[in-house]
């Protein structure tokens, strides 16, 4: 009896557990499924190689979120064009928590308004690839929006929309096609030919030149160079550096008679002895004295002649006068001596009644 009891005890501790861990998990569970969650969605003109649904949405680096849905936005939008006017992108949605990337701050991209303004600033969603496995997620960020303008749409996003931008991959990608297809236009064969034109015709030049007569002429042309060298006259030219050497030797000595000279080692001496006593003369104080007498004297030299200027010019006027009257004196008395002498005094004036 007593055992059939410890196996029921037993049954109740391992029911219990097996409860109290579906409660624990049914908690845990729930409170992560509790979390606010916004769909945001995008579209790329490019692959999506490596793009899984559950892949990393990252926001700067920081995990915000997971992809949810992949597909076409010819599924979902544009059901009423006709299958060749559907644009051809491929859509990605995915869930983003909002506390992780702002919250309620006015500034988040939670919600379709701030997302907006962020867009114009440049915000932008990249496929970018996850090491070497081949794998690749969502990395938000912010780009230049002159370059990098959001896909065409006619449609009116059911998420937050957040416009994408062209992958690295991409990028290099397309840049080696363009390159290919610029080289598969290129005239390759063209060029080869023309090469190969080229070529034949400086062979054919080079084999028309006359090689034996160029070497004569060039050996004809060394030998005069060799004879002229030869008939330079070397030993005037020798005797013509001799002499300049001894005009230098001649030079030399004359220069360092004169820097020995006693006169022109005191010469230094005598110019500091001199800038001594301007200096002296400079900073006597006479000197600032003498200035301010000599200021004063001509100020008063310019008053003299500025108040009499007017009575100096009356005199130099009755002067010019006398000696008109002189000069009229002395012709009359050249023409009629007697007048100066015996002549009659002058008639007195008429009165007026």
């Amino acid at each position: 009896m007593s055992q059939r009891a410890n196996y029921f005890k037993l049954g109740l501790f391992v029911i219990g557990a097996i409860a109290a861990g579906i409660i624990v998990l049914l908690i845990i569970g729930t409170g992560r499924f509790l979390q606010k969650r916004v769909t945001v969605e995008t579209y790329f003109n490019e692959s999506v190689q490596g793009l899984d649904i559950g892949s990393k949405m990252k926001y700067r680096g920081v995990e915000v979120g997971q992809v949810t849905r992949i597909s076409f936005t010819y599924v979902k939008y544009e059901q009423d064009k006709p299958m060749g006017d559907r644009r051809r992108y491929v859509l990605v949605e995915a869930q983003m928590q909002p506390r992780l990337v702002g919250g309620k701050a006015a500034n988040d991209i939670a919600s379709p308004e701030s997302t907006a303004l962020e867009v114009e600033k440049g915000l932008r969603v990249k496929l970018a690839p996850q090491g070497i496995t081949g794998t690749s997620y969502l990395e938000i960020d912010y780009v230049d929006p002159a370059n990098n303008p959001p896909l065409p749409i006619d449609w009116t996003p059911d998420n937050i929309y957040i416009p994408s931008a062209p992958s690295t991959v991409g990028q290099i990608v397309n840049s080696a096609s363009e390159i290919m297809e610029r080289l598969h236009h290129l005239d390759v064969e063209g060029v080869v030919n023309n090469l190969n034109k080229l070529l034949t015709t400086t062979n054919d030049r080079v084999a028309a030149l006359d090689t034996k007569s160029l070497q004569q002429r060039t050996e004809r042309t060394l030998a005069k160079i060799e004879s002229t060298l030869n008939d330079v006259a070397a030993k005037k030219l020798s005797d013509e550096a001799v002499a300049l050497l001894a005009e230098l030797r001649k030079t030399n000595a004359e220069l360092q008679v004169t820097l020995t000279n006693p006169t022109f080692k005191k010469l230094p001496e005598s110019a500091d002895a001199a800038i001594q006593k301007v200096r002296d003369l400079v900073a006597d104080p006479k000197l600032a004295s003498s200035i301010a007498h000599m200021e004063s004297t001509l100020s008063r030299l310019d008053r003299i002649f500025g108040g009499g200027e007017s009575d100096l010019t009356t005199t130099i006027e009755n002067l010019r006068q006398i000696s008109d009257n002189l000069r009229d004196l002395t012709e009359d008395a050249k023409r009629y001596p007697s007048n100066v002498i015996f002549g009659a005094p002058p008639r007195p004036l008429e009165r007026t009644p």
